[in-house]
């Protein structure tokens, strides 16, 4: 199976552990499984380094969610335990459908030092630091949510990646990685140009990100009212607050132009719900659909009522009917997961 977009092949080189999971065809469509059409949803949904100051710590409360204090306003979505339940389940879908790998790019064994923007609770950060003990591993945050306890090669700072990079931005990386920034990102060609200057000669950029775009293969997106309407207003809002959730395509041309060199956009299809017939694409729907109605509620009550002026009680009205629809096994839905990567050439043009 081969992944649909590359700019030009990179030659020789360390390999990436993943060289032997590609990317799937996303033309072939996925099987249904007709035994799971009347079954029920099973119950799986969830339940620093650094010298912060304690203004970062005076969280908004909204709506009954827990939302940044550090540029207030700038991320709609949550920082809460809940939030921090679900970015830990995504990490867990990332890692599955990447068959248990961190990345894709074929980042050098001795890679010294790694940027993880967008650290969120910590959790890809911890687990290459694990996996790369000789490397110093940086995550930076809007919120001080990661744990104390992680490895001696790890660390965490509080950073607006928009802005200047002050904690991160005094030596160069040999791996940049960004994932589940869909959403939180407004100048998506500064931060690259930022990361590319960042990078060393040959260091490599990885940006792992959700299509904000549903997809059916067999025609039920089209039954799945409340979810279209639910997305057509996701998008509306977010457009209006100048952080697109609908880009995921264009991330590989962003790289290009930024000057990445052998830029490769890896494409899977993510289930919601455990239609499929593949064991494989069956426990990953499982998973997705949980992170699905959770993130719903994440991604909408924000966007709704401080954009489009909802009334918090109109906005979890459509919150149940979009969950409706995803719950519904009749519904064979799904959404595209990028894994796009790129490297800074060695001699500059």
């Amino acid at each position: 199976m081969a992944s649909p977009k590359t700019s030009q092949s990179p030659t020789g080189g360390p390999r990436s552990p993943v060289d032997n999971i590609p990317a799937p065809d996303l033309a072939a469509p996925i099987a249904v499984d007709e035994d799971e059409e009347n079954s029920e949803l099973e119950s799986l949904q969830s339940s620093t380094s650094t010298s912060i100051t304690s203004s970062i710590r005076h969280y908004r409360y909204e709506n009954g969610r827990r939302y940044h204090a550090y540029q207030d306003g700038a991320y709609p979505i949550p920082n809460d335990e809940k939030e921090q339940d679900r970015l830990d389940l995504f990490h867990h879908i990332f890692r599955l459908m990447n068959g248990g790998s961190l990345y894709r790019a074929p980042i050098p064994a001795d890679a010294q030092k790694i940027l993880d923007i967008g650290t969120g609770t910590g959790i890809w950060a911890v687990d290459f630091a694990d996996e790369f003990p000789g490397a110093e591993v940086i995550g930076t945050d809007l919120s001080p949510i990661q744990p104390s306890w992680v490895p001696p090669n790890c660390k965490f700072y509080i950073e607006d990646v928009e802005g200047e990079w002050s904690n991160t931005g005094s030596a160069k990386y040999d791996f940049i990685h960004i994932r589940g920034m869909t959403g939180a990102i407004g100048d998506w060609h500064g931060l690259y140009k930022k990361a590319y200057d960042n990078l060393k000669p040959g260091g490599w950029i990885e940006v792992q990100e959700f299509n904000g775009e549903l997809f059916s293969d067999d025609g039920t997106l089209a039954k799945a009212t409340s979810v279209l309407e639910w997305q057509r207003l996701i998008n509306e809002a977010s457009t209006k607050f100048g952080k697109k959730m609908d880009g995921a395509d264009d991330h590989q041309q962003r790289l290009i132009d930024a000057g990445f060199a052998n830029v490769q956009d890896d494409i899977f299809k993510a289930p919601v719900g455990h239609w499929p017939k593949d064991k494989k694409l069956k426990e990953l729907g499982r998973f997705n659909q949980v992170q699905v109605l959770d993130g719903i509620e994440a991604y909408s009550v924000a966007l709704f009522t401080r954009v489009l002026g909802m009334s918090n009680e109109e906005t979890q009205l459509w919150i149940a009917k979009a969950r409706s629809d995803f719950k519904n096994p009749a519904f064979h839905l799904y959404t595209r997961f990028h894994f796009v990567y790129g490297q800074k050439p060695l001699t500059e043009e």
